[in-house]
């Protein structure tokens, strides 16, 4: 008996309408005393309501399968981006109900399990959607799915459990991929944000002799191939491929910072993933370096087709560090994996000019066998401070400040201009679209 009763009826749950209903009864009850022409009007409204309470009961727990409900997601969450879940209901009871669906969301989110209310015909499939939107990487726990449902008389509800627990992998943010692989070969980038940039000169790798058209450049033609053919032909080449791409990634304490619920080491390792995507597009070689206090990952440059899955799996649980990074090491570390000259890109966070003139001896030495970025970040606090009105000495003296460290950084980007050193310095959700662009003026310009 016991066996039955947790079996059937643990997810037994008397709901308002009950409790509302038996409370008539015995107001019924009260007033009975005071008049005495209600008579049996109480006794029979109470046999009426248990009545009912047994047949609702009946009608929700004669059928063990009435409800059906299904999680459908991605097999992983793309960190920074809104990510979509669906849940479906299916009703198999032969009447209406009414369901209340509560999906037991990951920890991480910080919000109260998702909590829907709908009404479901006889047979009738009903789809839920909602999006998650993961500000941390990481493995995240998905529950059960619980759902209430109640007959039309309404006085209890009947849950179902369904086991819908699965651990999802939070990756770098991979849904906009696509969209940067358009920027890497649409003639409508400025639609992204990404700069059309006008070639200066003639890459020096040949790819073909083909028929001279009218618009192709006459010093192009090969007077060689133009005597045996016997009509105009011309040299066409393409952009230099095969270049090594590197994204290094500061881990360090000055990477902590948060910005719109994302840390600034999420926002580098975002923009690493789309800048070796797009770099692997236009058939150069992508890898990554991470670094704290010592070197961390090394992905070797390579534009093979698993090496994006390589770089993502490498950045999947990367954390920031407490301690100052350390750039003695990272061109130790440089000088012996990349071999060949290529472009890196390094990203990390300056906050006075001090900090970057402790690194600057590191960073010349790297910059004289590579071409050397160097992206740090705006801090858009301090920008919003500069541009409000001061309304009293306080607000005066916090917009003086402010106004400072603005300074200083564009003093910082000067300071390694001075050294041969090009730099970003860009707000955290501009980092992606200004970390391309630079790329593919870079490849116009035939720097690299």
């Amino acid at each position: 008996m016991k066996k039955f009763f947790q079996q059937y009826y643990s997810n037994l749950f008397l709901t308002n309408r009950l409790f509302a209903a038996l409370g008539f009864c015995v107001l019924l009850f009260l007033l009975k005393f005071f008049f005495a022409w209600l008579g049996d009007i109480p006794e029979v409204a109470f046999g009426t309501l248990v009545l009912l309470f047994f047949i609702d009961i009946f009608i929700l727990y004669r059928n063990n399968k009435g409800i059906k409900a299904r999680r459908f997601t991605a097999k992983r969450l793309s960190n920074g981006d809104e990510n979509p879940i669906q849940i479906e209901i299916t009703n198999r009871y032969g009447f209406g109900v009414n369901a209340r669906v509560i999906d037991e969301i990951p920890f991480q989110f910080q919000v109260r399990d998702k909590d829907f209310k709908l009404h479901l015909k006889p047979a009738e499939l009903k789809s839920i959607h909602y999006n998650l939107r993961p500000t941390k990487r990481g493995e995240y726990d998905f529950g059960l799915i619980r759902a209430y449902i109640s007959s039309p008389l309404g006085l209890i509800n009947r849950r179902y459990n369904f086991d819908g627990s699965k651990v999802l992998p939070v990756y770098p943010s991979f849904i906009n991929l696509g969209q940067y692989e358009l920027m890497a070969v649409s003639r409508y980038l400025t639609e992204f944000g990404i700069k059309k940039i006008r070639k200066v000169g003639q890459s020096s790798e040949f790819d073909q002799i083909k028929n001279y058209v009218g618009g192709d450049d006459i010093r192009t033609i090969n007077w060689k191939a133009t005597a045996r053919k016997g009509g105009l032909m011309v040299n066409t080449y393409t952009d230099e491929k095969s270049q090594n791409i590197y994204c290094i990634i500061d881990k360090s304490r000055v990477m902590r910072m948060p910005f719109d619920g994302l840390s600034l080491l999420d926002y580098a390792i975002n923009a690493s993933v789309a800048l070796s995507k797009v770099a692997m597009l236009k058939e150069d070689k992508a890898g990554l370096i991470t670094l704290s206090e010592n070197i961390g990952a090394v992905v070797p440059a390579d534009r093979k087709a698993s090496q994006l899955g390589n770089i993502m799996n490498v950045l999947y649980k990367e954390k920031t560090r407490y301690l100052e990074s350390n750039l003695e090491v990272l061109y130790s570390t440089v000088r012996s994996v990349v071999k060949q000259r290529g472009l890196l890109v390094f990203f990390t966070n300056f906050e006075s000019l001090s900090a970057l003139q402790r690194q600057l001896p590191y960073l010349k030495r790297i910059a004289k066998y590579h071409l050397l970025v160097v992206v740090f970040f705006e801090n858009t606090e301090l920008k919003g401070l500069s541009t409000d009105p001061a309304k009293d000495v306080e607000g005066i003296y916090h917009k003086t400040i402010a106004e400072k460290f603005i300074y200083e950084k564009k003093l910082m980007v000067k300071e390694l201009n001075k050294h041969g050193i090009l730099a970003i310095l860009t707000p955290p959700q501009k980092l992606t679209i200004n970390v391309i662009n630079q790329y593919l003026a870079l490849k116009a310009q035939q720097r690299i």
